[in-house]
């Protein structure tokens, strides 16, 4: 549907609303809100607005919706699906201000805290009374907790400790009407009706603006353990992953690097690693717990699978610097692919024992269509980011012709019995290849709760569907 554009009396309600300071116009200052992680992409909104509070934020969108205007939520703008892309202008809402953890509940494990709070913030925040928030997405240094709940945020960790669905117990929401609602309670359990706090988890701002969050908190591990692992082949190094676990152990992380990815992080952050002769993937598995004695025993058993999978050599970090070095090959991965070349990342998760295949059919469709990929990603999860490599790739066939490849790329994903995204949502650039995952059923009970929640179709329009 069509939208209405800002006029100067709905701009002066605007700045009556959030205040002079907070209500941005100019093109040259509204830069940095036109664009996230997502490739080359760029709109401009009419207006970003900085909202100090839950009342604030409820008063511009009951506006918003009265007059027919599109509105964007933004946190720290680093999503890689142009979920935050303001593509119908209008207003933009950036959650910035919301930042402050309101209390550590150490007696229920719990916290609760704004929207706007760095995700690294609240881990440290947290880890110096001795717990964990588990869920540590790679850009947790500047995403915001809320863009990580609405786009269901991963990280390593999610392999042992589960996903951010399973720490999220209740939301305080805006919804496009103004209206505050709590999704849930603050409950280990709630049977009490249909769960709108898990409907919420992953909605990409289509369905309401989170403002407050309780999550659930456990008990920090004193001690970890990391190993890095060399293979000849990447289907070797995969074909390791599910049998780590088949041997009855559950690594904290379990990460999945191709050589060339390692070698451009080398390259990139001057990092000093031996990269092997002979080596072409690498995994990196963590092991955390409270006794030394068994996470060794797990090492033992981890080593024992790695060999029968052809491991070429395992480096284990004897030092805390050791085990930094090593996370930061990882963590600094997606910034040196994306230095290095016009690139593509695509988002795939299938069951952990079908990563040999889906690594191996990339390849294969790199082939026929001309381009390069440098794969990494959560392999204990299942979850391998594909970044395509423009390379030599003509213009041409960038633009028009790997399109059909990156189609074929999920198409292998499903019937591998996996999905489109794992972690990094669908938003802007994914919402073409819906249909290869969902029938026309599925995306209209889709589409029937985004028009319960939002029948004007003001937030995030043009996103997921």
């Amino acid at each position: 549907m069509p939208f209405n554009k800002i006029t100067e009396d709905l701009l002066t309600k605007i700045r009556t609303i959030a205040g002079e300071e907070n209500t941005i116009i100019s093109q040259a200052d509204m830069e940095r809100y036109s664009k996230d992680e997502t490739e080359d992409l760029r709109f401009y909104p009419e207006v970003v607005v900085k909202p100090a509070s839950t009342e604030q934020i409820s008063f511009l969108l009951k506006l918003c919706n009265e007059h027919n205007l599109p509105v964007t939520a933004r946190g720290g703008g680093t999503g890689l699906a142009g979920g935050a892309l303001p593509v119908y202008g209008g207003v933009l809402i950036s959650l910035e201000k919301l930042d402050k953890i309101i209390e550590i509940d150490e007696r229920n494990l719990q916290a609760t805290l704004e929207t706007g709070v760095i995700t690294q913030v609240f881990m440290d925040a947290v880890a110096e009374k001795g717990l964990l928030y588990p869920v540590d997405p790679s850009s947790k240094g500047s995403c915001f907790m809320g863009g990580n709940i609405a786009h269901g945020s991963g990280g390593p960790r999610v392999v042992k400790y589960g996903t951010i669905r399973e720490y999220v117990l209740n939301l305080e929401v805006v919804l496009p009407s103004g209206e505050i609602i709590w999704t849930g309670a603050n409950t280990l359990k709630n049977a009490s009706g249909y769960n709108l706090t898990q409907l919420m988890i992953g909605s990409e701002g289509t369905l309401g603006i989170i403002t407050k969050i309780v999550v659930k908190l456990i008990p920090r591990p004193t001690h970890d353990v990391l190993l890095m692992a060399a293979f000849p082949s990447n289907e070797q190094a995969c074909s390791a992953v599910s049998a780590i676990f088949r041997a009855g152990v559950i690594p904290s992380a379990l990460e999945f690097m191709e050589r060339k990815g390692v070698e451009w992080v080398i390259e990139y952050d001057h990092i000093a690693f031996d990269l092997k002769d002979g080596a072409e993937a690498f995994l990196m598995i963590e092991v955390d717990g409270n006794n030394m004695d068994v996470l060794f025993a797990d090492c033992e058993k981890i080593n024992e699978v790695l060999e029968m999978n052809g491991c070429l050599d395992v480096l284990f970090a004897d030092t805390s610097a050791q085990k930094d070095d090593l996370w930061r090959i990882r963590r600094v991965m997606p910034v040196s692919v994306k230095s290095n070349s016009i690139y593509k990342e695509e988002d795939t998760v299938v069951p952990r024992a079908e990563l040999p295949q889906l690594v191996h059919g990339i390849k294969e469709i790199g082939g026929r269509y001309g381009f390069q990929s440098i794969c990494y990603g959560h392999a204990g999860d299942g979850n391998l980011h594909v970044n395509i490599i423009k390379g030599n790739m003509s213009h041409n066939d960038w633009n028009n012709k790997l399109k059909d490849g990156i189609r074929e790329i999920f198409e292998l994903t499903v019937k591998l019995g996996g999905t489109i995204s794992g972690e990094h949502g669908i938003g802007l650039v994914q919402r073409e290849f819906m249909p290869i995952k969902f029938s026309e059923v599925h995306l209209n009970m889709m589409r029937g709760i985004k028009h319960v929640f939002d029948p004007n179709g003001i937030l995030n329009p043009g996103k997921i569907f």
